[in-house]
């Protein structure tokens, strides 16, 4: 079967925030390019991996920090309608872009295809502590949480829920507005966590941890029609991340899991989601259950390792969907392997350190994806190879600064 999508509706890449060097943005682009589909991109410059693609019909560079008001999000993506001229379906890489989406939805629907979410509840799933209320209420299970107002209540969640503990940014924008970690990021002991909050207490959402030997890490990708009807769901195994145990995937493969199917399916049917989601959950062994630590209201950066036997995965779902087309069911394709590329190196390098061994996938198991190179559409690898070695250099480079003052 050829799979065809509507190629007089095109897609916008809709992004909030500085991320230039975002292999799932790249995965969107030619998941649909591919295809034959006009594919119109939001960009922080003309040479971001991205904006190379041979995919993309034109680049917008439009840089955002999301610390703007939502407002003026909302009317740089209307000039952008207005300036494409014809209704397209937008893709969110990160929160921020889908809570404008929503939110916004009445006045965005004159230039853009979009699911029919609650307008509130992209913001409440992207929402840590609102999250874990949700989930609690639907009756899904999540690590224990807390978000301390001050840091005297700090100082209590951390006995409450024990060490070592996990600490992640409270909502979408105050990520950016007012960071309180980098990312995900786990403290040893109270000394360690008075260390990084010495003043005030930035939003925070302190969860408890689930001891990696204890735990496999899972993922979830779904495309939810009207209701939170799931039309696509995809499951799969995390093997390894960057940073390790806690960051971005980097090596994952598609294996099917019924029961975890059942519970993201649950859940977005409690809540009546619509739209692209990434949900990352952690299967504790101490009590066997799966535990949803994270639901992104948007499309994950690994994306492209899940495709149903016919070709469709989340993004194509929803462009078929949105369009009115037909989405080809089929179960979904078994033992893909996803690879993103450089970030594999260090995580391999941290298994080695820990784990006192190779990888048992590294030498064995071929990626059927890879995140960046690809024979037909090479700029993009080129492009992200050359801004990677920068990024390192100056690392590196500050690290030898920083050795050498007194």
């Amino acid at each position: 079967m050829v799979l065809l999508l509507d190629d007089e509706v095109p897609v916008l890449l809709a992004k909030v925030g500085r991320y230039p060097q975002h292999h799932g943005s790249l995965g969107v682009v030619r998941t649909v390019g591919r295809l034959k589909v006009p594919v119109y991109a939001i960009v922080e410059d003309r040479f971001t991996p991205v904006a190379l693609s041979r995919h993309v019909t034109r680049g917008f560079v439009r840089p955002t920090t999301g610390a703007e008001e939502p407002d003026r999000l909302r009317d740089a993506l209307l000039a952008i309608g207005r300036t494409i001229g014809r209704r397209c379906v937008p893709v969110p890489t990160d929160d921020e872009a889908a809570v404008v989406l929503a939110e916004h939805a009445d006045r965005l629907a004159e230039w853009f295809l979009l699911p029919p979410v609650p307008a509130g509840l992209p913001r409440l799933l992207a929402g840590k502590a609102t999250m874990h209320r949700t989930c609690t209420e639907s009756g899904v299970p999540t690590p224990r949480s807390l978000a301390p107002a001050d840091r005297a209540e700090m100082v209590d969640a951390g006995r409450e829920l024990g060490y070592p503990l996990v600490l992640k940014n409270l909502g979408p924008f105050s990520r950016l507005r007012t960071p309180a970690v980098c990312g995900t990021t786990v403290v040893r002991d109270e000394r360690e966590l008075l260390a990084r909050f010495r003043t005030a207490l930035p939003p925070v959402l302190m969860q408890e941890y689930i001891p990696r030997r204890q735990a496999e890490d899972w993922i979830t990708h779904l495309y939810c029609g009207p209701g939170g009807v799931p039309r696509v769901l995809f499951t799969g195994l995390k093997i390894r991340s960057w940073p390790p145990y806690a960051g971005v995937t980097t090596r994952a493969v598609a294996l099917r899991n019924p029961e975890l199917a059942e519970l993201a399916d649950r859940l977005c049917r409690s809540i009546g989601y619509s739209g692209v989601a990434d949900l990352d959950w952690r299967y504790d062994r101490r009590d066997a259950k799966y535990k949803l630590v994270d639901f992104n209201p948007r499309t994950g950066a690994q994306f492209r390792l899940f495709e149903n036997v016919q070709g469709v995965d989340v993004v194509r779902a929803m462009h078929l969907d949105l369009t009115g087309r037909d989405i080809p069911e089929g179960p979904q394709a078994e033992g893909r392997i996803f690879v993103a590329g450089q970030l594999d190196l260090p995580s391999v390098a941290a298994w080695l350190r820990t784990e006192r061994r190779l990888p048992p996938d590294l030498l064995h198991v071929r990626p059927t994806e890879r995140a960046w190179l690809s024979l037909d559409d090479p700029l993009p690898a080129v492009s992200e190879a050359i801004r990677f070695t920068g990024a390192v250099a100056r690392r590196l480079a500050r690290s030898k600064h920083d050795r050498t003052v007194p």
